[in-house]
C-alpha cells in the first residue's frame, strides 16, 4: 500500500460514524441470553469476546456460563440498530429505553 493510500484509508476510518444499538449474547447450551447496549455495534463483539476470554467480563453470570460452556456455545446477535444522534444524552436515553425493552422481551440479563 502506498503512503498516500494508507493515509486516505486511515482518514476514512477516523471519519466513519459509529452505529449505536442493542445486541444479544445467547448461550445455546444453557438457553440463557444477555442483552447489552453500545454506542458502537461494530466493535462490541470483539471487545466482549476479549474480556470473556480473559475472565474480566463485568457480567458475572455471562462469565460463568462462558467458563462452563466455552466460546463455541455462544452467539452474538444485533437486535436493533439506532440512528446516530447529535446529542450523546439523547443517544444514551434511547439506548437505555431500547435495552430495557429487549431485556424484557427476551427475559434476558444485562451484559
Amino acid at each position: 500500500m502506498q503512503r498516500d493510500d494508507k493515509k486516505a484509508a486511515i482518514a476514512a476510518y477516523k471519519k466513519r460514524e459509529d452505529t449505536p444499538g442493542i445486541y444479544a449474547v445467547r448461550c445455546a447450551a444453557s438457553g440463557q441470553a444477555w442483552v447489552g447496549k453500545t454506542p458502537n455495534l461494530d466493535a462490541i463483539q470483539n471487545r466482549l469476546w476479549f474480556t470473556l476470554g480473559h475472565g474480566s467480563c463485568t457480567s458475572a453470570s455471562l462469565q460463568k456460563a462462558w467458563r462452563e460452556h466455552g466460546e463455541a456455545a455462544f452467539a452474538f446477535e444485533i437486535l436493533e440498530r439506532l440512528e446516530p444522534e447529535e446529542s450523546a444524552y439523547i443517544r444514551n436515553a434511547l439506548l437505555k429505553e431500547r435495552g430495557l425493552h429487549w431485556r424484557s422481551a427476551l427475559g434476558a440479563e444485562t451484559v
